[in-house]
């Protein structure tokens, strides 16, 4: 009898502990609970943390956050003001704002995300197909872009570098589509706290036109740039060549100068030292024919002189004694092979 006793008494206690801890729950600071009956709600929802007790077996604890949550809409294809299509992303938070109405709108976050998906997309498609692409891009009217002043438009005839001036921007346009979506998730119980851009993109074939408008724009500048440099180069080299050529003319100047000096003193020089005596006088003339013969015959030059001409006056006039002397004389004197053998 003591065994059957001690058996009773565990199982009884299992069983109590059973109902116990199906009639026990407890509800977290950051979250809030919906008790339900064969689907049913039953009271009000449960917010005060700590532990609560309900019904064994029969009722059900339905939990929601309290805390802000976080909506990741999918990224889609739309329509600026100008009819160009931009693929958008976006992100809102959002948090549950009466847990009855979204148990009974929606049952669960799932269903939740999934509605959110259609009122913000559908308010962020309105308001992105009612203005122009660069309102979604800028934030402030007046934003002055850092360039480089010499391809500003004024230099370069076209509106490199410059901004076109906005009417709305960018963060009034997310509260818009805030103040859009805001009253439709209110009937689901959810309170709308803010919706932003994540990203904005261009579809790949206006990306495509946009970049190649944008080499073209750099081109237009690089080939400026290049055009600059080559006159540059132009002119540093027609400087250098003019600089060279008054170098080589100064050069030369100088060149004749002193030659001319110099010939000057040597015949100043010459004229002292033979015009002394009629003998050095005849000497002289000697010696500048000779001098003559040496420059103007070669050995392979053969040359026909007259006994009348001017070179040839030494040895026509010359005794026989004399001209065999100045034959031999005319030994030492190269290039006159063809005088050697005047008889």
């Amino acid at each position: 009898m003591k065994a059957i006793a001690t058996t009773f008494g565990i199982f009884a206690l299992i069983v109590v502990l059973i109902v116990l801890n199906a009639s026990l729950y407890t509800v977290d600071m950051r979250e809030q609970v919906i008790i339900t009956q064969f689907s049913q709600v039953i009271g009000k929802p449960v917010t005060d943390p700590g532990l609560h007790w309900k019904t064994p077996f029969i009722q059900k604890v339905n939990r929601f956050p309290k805390q802000v949550l976080e909506w990741d809409g999918p990224v889609a294809t739309m329509t600026t003001g100008e009819k160009l299509f931009i693929e958008v992303d976006c992100f809102a938070r959002w948090r549950i704002s009466d847990p009855l109405i979204f148990f009974q709108k929606l049952t669960d976050l799932r269903t939740a995300q999934s509605r959110l998906d259609t009122f913000i997309g559908g308010a962020t498609r309105d308001v992105v197909a009612a203005n122009d692409f660069l309102e979604m891009v800028r934030s402030t009217k007046d934003r002055k872009p850092v360039i480089d002043p010499s391809i500003a438009a004024d230099r370069t005839g076209s509106a490199i570098g410059t901004l076109p001036a906005i009417k709305i921007g960018r963060e009034k346009l997310e509260r818009m589509i805030l103040e859009k979506a805001k009253p439709t998730v209110v009937s689901l119980g959810i309170e709308l706290l803010d919706v932003r851009f994540k990203r904005i993109n261009l579809t790949s074939g206006i990306s495509a036109s946009t970049y190649q408008r944008m080499i073209s724009e750099r081109e237009q500048i690089a080939e400026r740039y290049r055009s600059e440099g080559k006159g540059e180069a132009a002119k540093i080299l027609g400087n250098r060549d003019r600089e060279l050529n008054r170098i080589e003319s100064e050069a030369y100047k100088k060149i004749q100068e002193i030659e001319g000096a110099a010939d000057a003193k040597a015949t100043e020089l010459y004229a002292k030292a033979y015009n002394q005596t009629p003998e050095a006088a005849e000497l002289f003339e000697f010696l500048k024919s000779m001098d003559t013969l040496k420059k103007t015959i070669t050995p392979d030059t053969t040359v026909v002189f007259t006994t009348d001409g001017d070179l040839m006056s030494y040895l026509k006039n010359a005794t026989p004694r004399k001209k065999a002397e100045g034959v031999e004389g005319l030994k030492g004197i190269p290039g006159l092979p063809s005088l050697l053998d005047v008889k």
